[in-house]
């Protein structure tokens, strides 16, 4: 793994770190000084984690061994990418060839503590800033699968960092939690050097990534409360939205082993059974020991669909509940007869005014009459997949 890493460091100068300012265009952020020697570590890159993903991908399929479900949702999981390709090409294709896009950003030593960062065209004054972290079951999270949201934020003049994180089996939950945290960090401290506003961040998670997320600016207000030196200040987070989260893990081990993520492997995820209530958000802030932490965290939006089969919609109701009985800012939005995807996958793709997307973007820019006036006038967004396909998908989507 070591070898993996000072290869793929080797391979990649996109570090923030390196000076300039990203609003000109400059090498450092993710532009090196020529096209073929961009596209050169860009395959390098890519060949790298293509070897990494795969071997990590025979390692979990020895943790799985042969069972139906798991099989029988591998291939729902094909069909389901394969009725969306139009829109998955459209997007990846914006992702790989837009100079607006920095991949692969290094913001730690591990092979997967990567980001990509988003850069609106309009450079003028210190913009907002969101960071966003992908779900995937805590197995495939990789961020690129942020890619369509971070092309929607940027054309509001919002900067965007889709971190990347070590998913299961490369990593358990500690390891996720410490990645997020550490490019959380990274991001707050070095943004500025691309025209954002390290005072104005706001906080995404999707799915696992909401849990994950929530669960390193718990720690981090804990480490606050109790007086620890660290290298960012919950201060800087104005907001955190989480989207389709489970935050009491207890609740959900039975729930996911009959959706066909075994207990087993749950529990090798989440570090055992012992482990389950450490990483609950739900549970932690209810400890009385840690009110003082609850206190410093910022206001907290939780975002779900009331036809969400992966994670009931009970989950952010309950953790909003836990939130507000301990004097926190808890709000839970629930989006009627959506599904775990449709928020995040087939209602962006869908095009129109996307509800979600839109109401993140007021909660941003409020105070901001200017980008408020910009939003009202901004036009619907494409459609990228014809509605009969969506449908289909939106039937045999495994999640």
């Amino acid at each position: 793994m070591a070898a993996e890493t000072a290869s793929d460091d080797n391979n990649n100068n996109n570090n923030i770190e390196n000076g300039g300012n990203c609003g000109e265009r400059r090498p450092i952020m993710g532009e090196s000084p020529s096209k073929q020697q961009s596209l050169r570590q860009d395959f390098e890159h890519a060949a790298a984690e293509t070897y990494l993903i795969t071997r990590l991908a025979f390692i979990l399929l020895s943790y799985l061994g042969v069972g139906y479900r798991w099989i029988t949702r591998v291939l729902a999981l094909l069909c389901y990418a394969v009725l969306l390709m139009p829109g998955f090409l459209q997007v990846g294709y914006y992702y790989f060839f837009s100079s607006q896009v920095h991949r692969s950003v290094i913001y730690g030593e591990q092979p997967r503590n990567r980001l990509d960062l988003y850069l609106p065209q309009n450079t003028k004054g210190r913009k907002p800033v969101v960071i966003f972290v992908t779900g995937g079951a805590w197995i495939i999270g990789y961020k690129a699968w942020g890619s369509f949201l971070g092309k929607q934020f940027i054309e509001r003049d919002i900067i965007v960092a889709c971190l990347d994180y070590r998913n299961f089996p490369q990593g358990t939950i500690s390891d996720m939690i410490k990645d997020v945290s550490q490019g959380i960090s990274f991001v707050c401290n070095n943004i500025a050097s691309c025209g954002g506003d390290p005072d104005r961040i706001y906080l995404v998670g999707q799915s696992a990534g909401a849990h994950i997320s929530a669960c390193a600016i718990l720690q981090q207000s804990i480490r606050e409360s109790q007086g620890e030196s660290s290298s960012w200040s919950m201060s800087q987070i104005k907001a955190y939205f989480a989207l389709s989260g489970g935050y009491n893990m207890l609740n959900l081990v039975d729930h996911f082993h009959n959706r066909g993520l075994y207990r087993s492997i749950f529990l090798s995820i989440m570090e055992g059974e012992k482990s389950l209530v450490k990483f609950s958000p739900e549970l932690l802030v209810q400890d009385k020991s840690v009110v003082k932490a609850v206190s410093i965290l910022p206001p907290v939006i939780l975002f779900h669909g009331t036809k969400d089969h992966s994670i009931p919609s009970d989950a952010s109701e309950s953790f909003a509940d836990a939130l507000r009985k301990v004097g926190a800012h808890a709000e839970v939005i629930l989006f009627e007869g959506k599904t775990h995807t449709d928020l995040f996958v087939q209602d962006p793709l869908r095009g129109g005014k996307d509800e979600l997307f839109e109401h993140m973007v007021s909660i941003i820019h409020a105070g901001d009459e200017d980008a408020l006036a910009k939003d009202a006038m901004a036009p619907p967004m494409k459609r990228l997949v014809p509605e009969i396909l969506l449908k289909i998908a939106r039937e045999i989507s495994p999640f």
